[in-house]
Formats: C-alpha cells, sequence, structure tokens
C-alpha cells in the first residue's frame, strides 16, 4: 500500500491510550506501541509492542528505531500520552523531588521521544507530532504545582517543535483534556458527575485528526477537549 503509514504511541495501555491505539488501527495504521515491561498484553490487539521506560534516552530511541523500520509504512504520526498526576500541599510545603518528579513524568518523556523520532518523520517527508498537556495548565488549581508546572512545559515543548520544524513539514500541536473518563479516575473521584467528563474515545477521534493529513493546516495549536466540563 502506498499509503500505508506508521504511529507511534506512548501510553498505549492507559486508558486514553488504549482508546487511541484502537483508533489508529481501525483507521488502518501501523502502530508502534512502546510500553513498560510485562505490560504488553494489555495493548489492544495489532499494536506492535517495544518494552521500554520513556525517562531512559537508550530505550526511547530504540522504540523509535522500530517505529521507523518498515520502509513500506513510514513513520508519519508520534502521539505522546504518557503523563501523571500527583497532587500533594501548597508549594512551600512540597518537597522539590515531588516536583521534580512531575517534570519527569509528564515532560522528560515527551522530550525524548520527540527528539528520537523527528529524524524519522522528516526522512518521510513530514508529518504529525501530537502533545497531551492539561486544561490545568491554562486553569490551575492549589495543591498541584507540579503538575501545573510539567504540563505549561508541554505546551511551550510542542509550540517550539512546531516553528523549529515547520519548514522540514513537521506539525505539532497539543490537546488539552480537562478529566478523563477513565477506571483510575472513576476510582479517585467516585462522588464525581462523570456526565461532564470526556470520554478517552472522543479525544482520541481528535488525536487521530491531528495526525491525518486532513489537519495539514494546523500547526501549533492548543486544542481543548474538555467534554461538558
Amino acid at each position: 500500500m502506498t499509503d500505508a503509514r506508521t504511529a507511534l504511541v506512548t501510553g498505549g495501555t492507559g486508558g486514553l491510550g488504549g482508546a487511541t491505539v484502537s483508533a489508529f488501527l481501525a483507521a488502518g495504521w501501523r502502530v508502534v506501541a512502546p510500553v513498560r515491561p510485562g505490560t504488553t498484553d494489555r495493548l489492544p490487539a495489532g499494536a506492535i509492542p517495544v518494552e521500554a521506560d520513556l525517562t531512559v534516552e537508550a530505550d526511547v530511541r530504540a522504540a523509535a528505531e522500530v517505529a521507523g523500520s518498515d520502509p513500506e509504512a513510514p513513520l508519519r504520526a508520534v502521539v505522546n500520552l504518557v503523563g501523571g498526576y500527583a497532587g500533594g500541599g501548597l508549594i512551600a510545603d512540597t518537597p522539590v523531588e515531588e516536583f521534580e518528579a512531575m517534570l519527569t513524568t509528564n515532560l522528560r518523556s515527551t522530550y525524548l521521544t520527540t527528539a528520537a523520532t523527528l529524524p524519522y518523520l522528516v526522512a518521510a517527508g513530514g508529518g504529525s507530532v501530537v502533545c497531551v498537556s492539561s486544561r490545568a495548565a491554562l486553569s490551575p488549581f492549589p495543591g498541584a504545582a507540579g503538575y501545573v508546572t510539567a504540563k505549561a512545559a508541554v505546551l511551550a515543548f510542542a509550540e517550539a517543535v512546531a516553528v523549529e520544524y515547520k519548514k522540514q513539514r513537521v506539525r505539532c500541536n497539543t490537546v488539552l483534556p480537562s478529566v478523563i473518563d477513565t477506571p483510575g479516575n472513576r476510582a479517585a473521584q467516585p462522588d464525581a458527575d462523570r456526565s461532564r467528563w470526556v470520554r478517552p474515545e472522543e479525544i482520541a477521534g481528535v488525536v487521530l485528526f491531528l495526525a491525518s493529513d486532513a489537519s495539514a493546516p494546523t500547526s501549533g495549536a492548543r486544542i481543548p477537549v474538555y467534554g461538558q466540563a
């Protein structure tokens, strides 16, 4: 198939990740999914698993090599879904180690994955990078300075990618969810009004659009995916 293409999707075993991997597979993409060791069975059937720690540069580069290894399906999309949330006290009561842990979880993995895959996107004639920030990056709330800062940094990083690689026809956009309706969030907030949350499948559809040629004019955008929140 001359239009065959590959997407590398991180965080594929999570609630949003599983929905996103499934959406790309259903659209006919070859999907490479780097996952933590021992979790490959949690991926949707059809994805190509690569065991990796996405905070370790060598692991990330190995995963990028797998994603870019098929000349019949060049790497055309990179979707950075790995992240995490940890709240706590106010800033003066938060140890710097906890603050830095949020930067590692949310920003380092996005940086390493994007940096490792950009040469493959450029070699393929261009492509799309999609990052995940958070509504909290624009509307902070108390007790989450590390998370808020990390997600704001993801926004800034994505916009830097969009500017630096525009001439190479690589686009970079960011989606900003509110609360995603996942099993983890349901367990953490059992009394919340889940009807206002955004479903993973809804966000996955937006991510797939941003990776597709249909969104070719769009780069450097901040896309709110808030549901009814």
